[in-house]
């Protein structure tokens, strides 16, 4: 295997942000955001659907929200009208 060319992974904080469930995984995803979890630091990834949430392993239909999907593409882009 060559050197260097791999990315490090460490791990990460996945939280579902629609069933507030944290999950701790090996990853090299990029992220600025960080939170303390049981005492340690790890880097933070939101995620909108995870085993919790979908539908297919909850057994749940999952809701579309409060906002549609142009409201909720402004929010996350933070355009204003």
């Amino acid at each position: 295997m060559k050197k260097d060319i791999h990315p490090v992974s460490r791990k990460v904080l996945f939280k579902d942000i629609t069933t507030d469930q944290n999950y701790i995984i090996e990853s090299s995803v990029e992220t600025d955001e960080k939170v303390t979890h049981e005492g340690d630091e790890y880097p933070l990834v939101k995620i909108e659907i995870s085993s919790s949430s979908h539908p297919f392993y909850s057994g749940k239909e999952r809701s579309g929200g409060t906002t549609g999907r142009i409201e909720k593409f402004n929010k996350k882009y933070n355009i204003k009208k």
